[in-house]
C-alpha cells in the first residue's frame, strides 16, 4: 500500500486496520503530516497545525490496541477541528487579528467528544473572519485555495476543512454551518458534508450570539460512512447548550445498511426565489436526480414557493456580529476585514420592527417546509448557483462572479443553503458531477427536521451509483 492510497483511505477503513494494527495509527499520522507538510503550502487548509499532539496521541492509540483495551469509536483517527472551535491549549484564533493570540483552557464539547472517541488532532482548519462569508480569506492566514484549481477559493467558512479532505491531508474534519458554511465548500472541494438537524451535535462554550440560533456543527468526509461514524461520536444531549437535543439512540452507520424502500424526492432549482444558475449546475443536479430512479424511488420537481428570505438571514446575522463585536468596531477597526465591518454597520443601523419582520419571514420559511415534508421525504437542490471562483478581495469588500447578466452578491452565493439554517433542517451536500474545466459540483440533499437518518441514507444510496473518490486534484 502507497503512501497516497493510506491518506485517502476511509476512516472506517483505517479504523479496522488499527484494530488489527494492520496499520498503526502512527503509521498513518506520520504519512498524513507528511502530506500536509508537502501540500498545505500550496493550499493553505491548516492554519495551525498540531503535529506533536497528534503524534503523542497515535503512540497512545496503538499501545491501547496492544494492551487489548476497549477502543473508541474513532480511535487512532487523524481529525481537523475547524478554527472557530475551542481546542485546549491550542492557538484558535476565529480567523480575526482580535484573537490572534488566544489560548483556550478548554475543550468545546464536541472537541471533547472527538478526543474521547480517540481522534488523533491534526490541527486547526482555517475561516474567514468569525465564519461571516462563505469564502475562507482572514487577515492572520490569508486564503485558503481549491485543491481542484488554486486560482480560485475552496468556499467556506468551513473551507479549510473542505480543502484538506479534498487534498487527503486529513480523512475527518470538523465543521461548521451557520448559513451554508459545511456545505458551500464541500460543493467547492468535491467532499461530502453534513449538516445535522439544529441542536443535534451540542455548541459549548460560545461567547457571542451571532447565529446562535443557526449555526449547527457536522462533519466534511470524502465517505458518506465517514460522516455517520463521526455524527455517532457527536450527537447527544450536554446541559450546556439548552438547544441540544436528547440522543436519538440510532447508528448511523448501521442504518447505511438499508435502504429506504418508498422514498419520493422532490427538486427544486429555484427554491421559488433564485434567479441565478449556471448551465453546467444545473445539467449535473438534474442527471444526478435521474439516478434515482434505478431505486424505483418517486422523482419530480417540487413547485416550492418561499419568498426571498435573505433580507430576514441578514437581520439576524448583522445583530449578531453588531452586537458581539460592537467595541472592536468603535476601537480595532482596521483589524477587521471590510466585510465583516458592512455586517456590523447594517447591524448597528438595524430598527427592532427589522427584527420583528425577520422574525416572520423566518417563520414564513419554516411553514413552507414543513406544508412540503408533508407531501415528501427529501428536498434536492443545487448546492451552490456555480462551483469555486476567484473572489476579487478588496478594501471595498469581496466581489462575486456574474451568471448571465446577473453579478451574484453574497446571499446569491448561499441561496440554496441559508434558508435550512433558519429552518434548522438536516442537509447534506454531495458530490454530483463535475464542469467542463474539471471543478467539483454539488447537490444539497435536505431532510425533515431530526431525519438525519433519510439524509444519510439517501447520500449512500447516491455514493454507491455514482461515487467520486477516484478522482483525485493532482499536486505536481
Amino acid at each position: 500500500m502507497n503512501k497516497e492510497e493510506i491518506c485517502f483511505m476511509p476512516a472506517y477503513e483505517m479504523l479496522e486496520k488499527i484494530k488489527t494494527q494492520e496499520l498503526t495509527s502512527t503509521e498513518i499520522t506520520e504519512t498524513i503530516i507528511e502530506r500536509i507538510e508537502r501540500i498545505n503550502p500550496i493550499i493553505n487548509a491548516y492554519c495551525t497545525p498540531t503535529f506533536e499532539l497528534a503524534r503523542e496521541t497515535a503512540k497512545k492509540a496503538d499501545e491501547i490496541v496492544k494492551k487489548g483495551e476497549k477502543l473508541g469509536l474513532l480511535h487512532g483517527i487523524p481529525t481537523s477541528i475547524k478554527d472557530l472551535m475551542l481546542l485546549k491549549g491550542i492557538r484558535t484564533t476565529y480567523g480575526s487579528l482580535l484573537h490572534e493570540n488566544f489560548i483556550p483552557e478548554d475543550d468545546e464539547i464536541v472537541v471533547k467528544r472527538l478526543k474521547k472517541a480517540g481522534c488523533v488532532i491534526l490541527g486547526k482548519t482555517n475561516t474567514p473572519e468569525f465564519g461571516h462569508v462563505a469564502l475562507t480569506n482572514n487577515k492572520i492566514f490569508g486564503e485558503t485555495k481549491n485543491p481542484w484549481d488554486r486560482e480560485t477559493n475552496s468556499g467556506g467558512s468551513s473551507g479549510g476543512a473542505a480543502a484538506s479532505v479534498a487534498a487527503g491531508i486529513g480523512p475527518l474534519a470538523l465543521g461548521s454551518d451557520g448559513g451554508g458554511s459545511i456545505r458551500v465548500p464541500s460543493s467547492c472541494c468535491g467532499v461530502y458534508g453534513l449538516k445535522p438537524t439544529f441542536g443535534r451535535i451540542p455548541r459549548y462554550p460560545h461567547d457571542t450570539i451571532t447565529f446562535w440560533s443557526m449555526d449547527h456543527y457536522g462533519p466534511i468526509v470524502r465517505y458518506v460512512k465517514d460522516a455517520a461514524l463521526m455524527l455517532n461520536v457527536m450527537k447527544g444531549y450536554h446541559p450546556a447548550d439548552k438547544n441540544s437535543l436528547t440522543d436519538d439512540n440510532i447508528d448511523y452507520v448501521k442504518i447505511l445498511e438499508e435502504k429506504p424502500k418508498k422514498t419520493k424526492i422532490g427538486y427544486s432549482m429555484t427554491l421559488g426565489f433564485g434567479k441565478a444558475l449556471e448551465d453546467e449546475v444545473k445539467e449535473s443536479i438534474l442527471d444526478g436526480i435521474q439516478k434515482f430512479e434505478q431505486y424505483d424511488w418517486d422523482v419530480e420537481e417540487a413547485k416550492l414557493k418561499i419568498k426571498n428570505p435573505g433580507s430576514a438571514f441578514k437581520t439576524f446575522a448583522s445583530i449578531g456580529y453588531a452586537y458581539d463585536l460592537q467595541k472592536a468596531y468603535n476601537n480595532r477597526f482596521e483589524d477587521l476585514c471590510p466585510d465583516l465591518i458592512s455586517i456590523i454597520k447594517l447591524g448597528l443601523d438595524t430598527s427592532s420592527m427589522n427584527i420583528g419582520k425577520a422574525r416572520e419571514q423566518r417563520k414564513r420559511v419554516y411553514e413552507v417546509m414543513y406544508q412540503y415534508f408533508r407531501n415528501y421525504d427529501v428536498l434536492i437542490t443545487p448546492t451552490t448557483p456555480c462551483p469555486a471562483f476567484k473572489p476579487g478581495w478588496s478594501e471595498s469588500g469581496t466581489t462575486f462572479p456574474t451568471i448571465g447578466k446577473k453579478t451574484l452578491s453574497t446571499m446569491d452565493w448561499i441561496m440554496y443553503t441559508f434558508p435550512f439554517n433558519m429552518t434548522g433542517l438536516p442537509a447534506a451536500s454531495i458530490p454530483s458531477g463535475w464542469t467542463n474545466s474539471g471543478l467539483p459540483i454539488g447537490m444539497q440533499i435536505v431532510g425533515k427536521r431530526y431525519d438525519e437518518r433519510t439524509v444519510l441514507q439517501v447520500s449512500k444510496a447516491f455514493e454507491d451509483i455514482a461515487p467520486w473518490q477516484d478522482k483525485k486534484p493532482q499536486f505536481n
